[in-house]
């Protein structure tokens, strides 16, 4: 049986590999319908995101609520938590506030992740996660849609950075998890 799982483990990483060089996009272009620099950013947002869905998809329910250790999070719960935190940060640099009270209720336990979450974000499936997430994913492209690379180079009211670092920032903690995300599939027996 633990040959099998192996063998098993073996096949799924090849076959991601192979996925990697058919199906990435393999070059960073500009999304059509944005102007250059958001293209960009968007263009690396969506690899990021068929990246991190691709290895997850196919989950079955208790992969999805494995949990490495009694401190660690659930794979569903860092999908979310991916979710959660670009919804703040679209209510940050598009409306420069932060969570309002019927927000936080939804997105708070996944933005902060830890007890509350490991209590709270699980028996769901897979799709359930990356549903939402891609609802406030459909929601960024919509809202960076309207702005240019000018907005994009403006200061978020209030904070140091400028919507394109806020947005990096969004990507870079994406990839993160992406990988996080990784360690714990590789460790589910």
């Amino acid at each position: 049986m633990k040959l099998y799982s192996k063998i098993q483990k073996v096949l799924t990483l090849l076959l991601l590999m192979l996925s990697f060089s058919v199906l990435g996009q393999n070059e960073i272009k500009v999304k059509k319908g944005y102007s250059p620099n958001i293209g960009i950013t968007i263009s690396m947002l969506e690899d990021l995101k068929a990246r991190v869905t691709r290895s997850v998809t196919n989950l079955t329910p208790e992969e999805t609520d494995f949990l490495l250790d009694e401190k660690a999070n659930r794979i569903g719960a860092l999908i979310l938590h991916l979710a959660a935190t670009e919804k703040y940060y679209q209510v940050y640099t598009f409306e420069n506030r932060g969570y309002n009270k019927e927000e936080e209720k939804q997105w708070d336990a996944a933005l902060r992740l830890g007890d509350n979450a490991r209590n709270t974000l699980k028996d769901k499936p897979i799709s359930y996660y990356l549903e939402l997430w891609n609802e406030v994913r459909k929601e960024t492209l919509r809202l960076l849609k309207t702005k240019d690379d000018d907005w994009f180079k403006n200061k978020v009211k209030g904070s140091s950075m400028n919507n394109h670092w806020a947005w990096y920032h969004v990507m870079e903690h994406q990839a993160n998890h992406m990988g996080q995300i990784r360690l714990i599939t590789s460790r589910i027996e």
